[in-house]
């Protein structure tokens, strides 16, 4: 009897223990299964099931008649009924990606052939065939069973490094829903900084709603002020884990990790050749498979359990522009101007000596606008314009343009080819001088002849 095995007879003898006493009468002992099979209990796996009348009957007899060791689960022997075929073809995709899980390979299966095998029956023949094993070797890690009372109570935000696309490292910028599992906002890009996380964060925001919280790590993207000035524009709270080995992270480090072995694993096998290809791809998975596969912790598809929550809570068009512009402090000069980033503005004479926010786009910082305590005092007149974005706001690399399929020097050298076959060759043309030389001299026999 292995560990599994025998999690699960403690499980069951826990179960039936007192149903299974002899002293009681059969009314009692129906009294007793009844009330077990109407309630629900914590199994082995620490999720909570109900077990049918007819199953407790069944461990009751088997304890009797072969005490504890009756109830362990009896390790299935027959012959697979699984098709060779489908076989054969679940052990190639696990060796083609070792990080595949059975779930993977199985999901692959029904997309490719309409039908497949059980994820647990993949599993049990990688088990037999030894290729169950991480390919890292590494014990898989432990995650917190906090849960979040209802949908946009709480989202959860972290970074996950990816692959390289086209010379370039990628990274996921993510916010999972704690409540439903659904990821609320998400997007790769090549940097991994405040322009991209935002850029994942204002999506979900203007397409799930506003949340009550927002759960992230100490990461530099996660600790600026311009994150922390657009979640309080907004009216959520920002939360920061503690240091070293933080609590409650649990769910977006599952969700990486189902990224990992699910997603990555086939852009490994097939990567994609610029980052926005990459997004297109990630988008078609989450909506498509990861949103409506249903989770094994709640029970229901993660996008089912969102829209369960009821209608979000969305900003305005105009206060999701708001949240997202970036302010910095500045100090206006005798002259009445602040300068940003190289560029310089005038303001306000009666801002002179005082601190002022500079509000303004990190895409566009030919436009600012100028706020004192808050109030608006008007936009500022540039002056001096020396670099049109911030520093930190770098923009994707432009994709490559398509290809013409014009091979210019191509078409050049068939034309030289050309002119070449066609041109007069005057090494093989004979001189009449020597063509009369070649003949011999002419005769009057030879003259009677032409006549």
């Amino acid at each position: 009897m292995n560990d599994a095995q025998r999690d699960v007879a403690l499980f069951r003898y826990s179960l039936i223990r007192e149903a299974a006493d002899e002293s009681l009468t059969t009314r009692q002992r129906g009294v007793l299964v009844r009330e077990l099979a109407a309630g629900s209990h914590a199994g082995p796996d620490g999720r909570h099931i109900t077990v049918a009348r007819g199953t407790i009957d069944r461990w009751i007899r088997a304890y009797r008649a072969g005490g504890f060791n009756a109830l362990a689960p009896v390790p299935r022997l027959g012959e697979p009924t699984t098709p060779v075929a489908l076989r054969e073809l679940a052990v190639a995709l696990k060796r083609e990606a070792p990080r595949r899980t059975a779930a993977q390979v199985a999901e692959i299966i029904r997309t490719t052939e309409g039908a497949g095998p059980s994820s647990r029956t993949l599993q049990r023949h990688f088990a037999r065939l030894g290729l169950n094993t991480r390919p890292d070797g590494s014990a898989p890690q432990s995650f917190g069973r906090f849960e979040a009372a209802q949908p946009g109570d709480l989202w959860t935000g972290d970074a996950l490094h990816g692959p390289v696309i086209a010379g370039r490292k990628t990274y996921l910028f993510a916010f999972i829903d704690d409540n439903s599992r659904a990821l609320v906002g998400y997007r790769w890009g090549i940097s991994e900084d405040t322009v991209r996380l935002e850029a994942a964060l204002r999506e979900g925001l203007g397409a799930r709603g506003i949340p009550k919280a927002a759960y992230v790590d100490n990461g530099s993207a996660f600790v600026s002020r311009q994150l922390l000035r657009a979640l309080a524009s907004l009216g959520i709270r920002l939360i920061h884990s503690r240091p070293g080995r933080p609590q409650g992270r649990g769910k977006i480090e599952r969700f990486f990790e189902t990224v990992r072995i699910q997603f990555l694993v086939e852009i490994e096998a097939r990567p994609p050749d610029t980052v926005a290809e990459l997004n297109r791809l990630f988008s078609a998975w989450v909506e498509t498979v990861y949103h409506r596969r249903v989770h094994s912790e709640t029970g229901e598809a993660p996008i089912d359990r969102l829209l369960a929550g009821g209608s979000p809570t969305l900003p305005t068009p105009a206060a999701l522009h708001e949240a997202f512009l970036w302010s910095e402090t500045r100090m206006v000069t005798k002259t009445a101007t602040v300068s940003l980033h190289s560029n310089v503005f005038e303001v306000d004479a009666a801002l002179v000596g005082s601190k002022v926010d500079v509000v303004f786009d990190p895409f566009d910082l030919t436009s600012v606008e100028i706020r004192f305590q808050g109030r608006s005092m008007g936009a500022g007149i540039p002056v001096v314009i020396g670099r049109h974005s911030h520093p930190q706001a770098r923009p994707e690399a432009a994709p490559a343009p398509p290809p013409t399929g014009i091979d210019y020097l191509g078409l050049l050298a068939e034309r030289r080819e050309a002119e070449i076959a066609g041109a007069i060759n005057y090494a093989q043309l004979a001189l009449p001088a020597a063509a009369a030389m070649d003949n011999g001299p002419t005769t009057d026999t030879d003259k009677e002849n032409q006549q």
